[in-house]
C-alpha cells in the first residue's frame, strides 16, 4: 500500500508552498539514473539526510518536493536545547515549536538532547520550551512510540522546588496520558529525587497497565535518573514499580537501584505468552558518587539468570578504588558480557587493579565478550596481567584499553589473537606515555605495526601513544 503524501506548510504558509509548486518542474530530475528511481527508493534514501540536506533536496524539482512531504521521512527527530548564555536564541523556542505544529504528527521517535542549564533564567526558559513542546505534541495527537529526555540534572541549584515541580508536573500528566502508547522510555541524566523520580515511574507503569493492546514498554533507560546520593536500593516501592512492566528487555540502571527485591521483580511470574518476553539486557552504572555499598546475593542473580534465558548484563564502574565493593558488584553468578571500567589514581593510594584481572573477571571467562579499561597505572606494570587476562577469556569480541603498557605488548596481543583468539576481532589500544618518552615511543610502535601489513579483513585493529596528562 503506497503510503499517502502529506502537506508538511503550516496555515500560513500554503499560499508559498502553492508557489513553490509553479516554479519547481521535473527538469532537476533530467538525469536518467535519478528520474526512473521509484518512489519508495527515492523515500529510502532521503532517510539518510539530515534535515539540511532535505530541505536541498526539496527544492530540487517537483517530484521531489512531492517526496519530501512523505510522513514516513519525518517519524523521529531530535532537539538539541543549548540554552547556554551567549548563545541561547530567542528563535529556538519559536522554531522547536513550529517544527511540531507542522510535523509533530508524524513523530513516532522523539529526542530532546539538553546542555545541563547553569542559571534560573536559562532553567525557566528550557522549562518552557520542553514543556511546549509536549503540550503541542498532545494537541497534534502524535503517535510517540519512545522518548528520550535526557541530561537534565534536576538537583542543580538552578532549578528551583518551584521549576522542579512545575516540570515533575508537566511530565507526570504527559507519560499518565501518552504513556501506554510507549515502547522506549530514556530519562537518562535526569537527577531527581527520589519521591517525585518514583511518582514518574510510578505514573509511567500504571499507564502500562491501562493500555488493551500489547505495546508495552520493552527499553527503559533509567542511568542516572536519580539524584547521584539517594540510595534507591533501600526504598521497596522501586521493586514494585518495576514489576508492573510486563514487556521489559532492556533495562539500564544505576547500581544504587539495584536490590534483592529488584532482581526479584524483574523475573517473569506468570506462565503462558510473558514466558517469551523477559528481561534480555541489564545494563547497570557505578561510580564513586552514587551509593554502591549494598550487598547482593549470589542466589538473585543465579534466580534472575535462570527465569530469563539468554539475559546478557553489561556493568560500568568509574572511580571505585575499593577491592571488596568490587569484589561484592562482580559476583561470579552474573551473566556478565560487557564489562568497563574507568579509574585514575595516584602512586600514593593503596589501590591496585590486580585482583580485578587475577580473581574477579576471570570468573566470567565464559560469557565476556567486551571489555574497556581506561587505567592510569602510572607506578606499576600490568601488561603480563593483561595478557593472562586475554588468553584466559575465551569468547572476547573486543578489547580497547587505554593505559600505560610497554610497546611490546600490543605486538603480544597481536600474536594472541591472531594464534589462539580468532573472536577477538576488535582490537583498539592506546599506550600512555610521559612527555620525554613520547617520541621514542611513538616512533617504536610505528616500527613494530609496519611488520603486520596482512591482518585478516575482518579484524579492526588500532593502537596509538597517547601522551598522558
Amino acid at each position: 500500500m503506497n503510503e499517502e503524501l502529506i502537506p508538511l506548510q503550516n496555515s500560513e504558509d500554503e499560499d508559498n508552498g502553492e508557489k513553490m509548486g509553479e516554479v519547481l518542474s521535473d527538469a532537476g530530475c533530467s538525469s536518467e539514473s535519478w528520474a526512473i528511481l521509484p518512489v519508495l527508493c527515492l523515500t529510502q534514501v532521503f532517510k539518510f539526510l539530515d534535515e539540511g540536506d532535505r530541505r536541498n533536496a526539496d527544492l530540487v524539482c517537483q517530484r521531489w518536493h512531492n517526496i519530501m512531504h512523505s510522513p514516513s521521512l519525518w517519524r523521529s527527530h531530535t532537539f538539541h536545547l543549548n540554552v547556554r548564555p551567549s548563545k541561547y536564541k530567542q528563535s529556538e523556542f519559536h522554531s522547536s515549536v513550529a517544527y511540531v505544529q507542522s510535523r509533530g504528527v508524524y513523530l513516532e521517535r522523539l529526542v530532546v538532547l539538553v546542555n545541563p542549564p547553569s542559571t534560573y533564567s536559562i532553567a525557566w526558559r528550557l522549562l518552557r520550551t520542553i514543556k511546549t513542546i509536549f503540550d503541542e505534541l498532545t494537541r497534534v495527537r502524535a503517535s510517540l512510540k519512545s522518548i528520550s529526555l535526557t541530561n537534565l540534572e534536576l538537583n542543580r541549584p538552578c532549578w528551583t522546588s518551584g521549576l522542579r515541580n512545575s516540570f515533575v508536573i508537566f511530565l507526570v500528566s504527559f507519560l499518565r496520558t501518552q504513556g501506554s502508547k510507549l515502547d522506549s522510555v530514556c530519562l537518562n541524566g535526569m537527577k531527581i529525587g527520589m519521591i517525585q523520580g518514583l511518582e514518574m515511574l510510578s505514573t509511567l507503569a500504571q499507564s502500562q497497565k491501562r493500555t488493551s493492546h500489547r505495546c508495552y514498554i520493552s527499553t527503559l533507560d533509567l542511568k542516572g535518573f536519580f539524584s547521584g546520593e539517594v540510595p534507591v536500593y533501600r526504598n521497596t516501592n522501586m521493586p514494585r514499580t518495576l514489576s508492573i512492566m510486563k514487556g521489559l528487555t532492556h533495562l539500564s540502571l544505576s547500581y544504587s537501584c539495584l536490590s534483592d527485591e529488584l532482581l526479584k521483580a524483574l523475573q517473569p511470574r506468570e506462565r503462558g505468552w510473558r514466558d517469551f518476553i523477559h528481561l534480555k539486557t541489564l545494563s547497570l552504572w557505578c561510580s564513586l558518587n552514587v551509593p554502591h555499598g549494598q550487598v547482593i546475593c549470589g542466589h538473585s542473580w543465579e534466580s534472575l539468570a535462570s527465569r530469563c534465558p539468554g539475559l546478557k548484563v553489561k556493568i560500568a564502574v568509574d572511580q571505585i578504588l575499593n577491592t571488596d565493593r568490587l569484589a561484592r558488584i562482580l559476583l561470579p553468578e552474573i551473566p556478565l558480557v560487557d564489562f568497563s571500567m574507568t579509574t585514575f589514581y595516584s602512586p600514593n593510594e593503596e589501590w591496585s587493579p590486580r585482583p580485578l584481572f587475577y580473581v574477579m573477571l576471570p570468573q566470567f571467562r565464559l560469557t565476556l565478550k567486551f571489555l574497556t579499561l581506561h587505567l592510569s597505572n602510572c607506578s606499576e606494570l600490568l601488561d603480563n596481567e593483561l595478557l593472562k587476562l586475554v588468553r584466559r577469556c575465551d569468547r572476547l569480541e573486543q578489547l580497547r584499553v587505554w593505559a600505560f603498557l610497554e610497546i611490546r605488548t600490543v605486538q603480544r596481543l597481536l600474536r594472541i589473537r591472531l594464534a589462539q583468539r580468532s573472536l577477538l576481532n576488535t582490537i583498539r589500544v592506546s599506550v600512555y606515555s610521559v612527555e620525554e618518552d613520547h617520541e621514542e615511543q611513538k616512533e617504536q610502535l610505528e616500527k613494530l605495526l609496519s611488520t603486520y601489513r596482512d591482518l585478516p579483513p575482518e579484524l579492526d585493529f588500532f593502537a596509538t601513544v597517547y601522551p598522558y596528562v
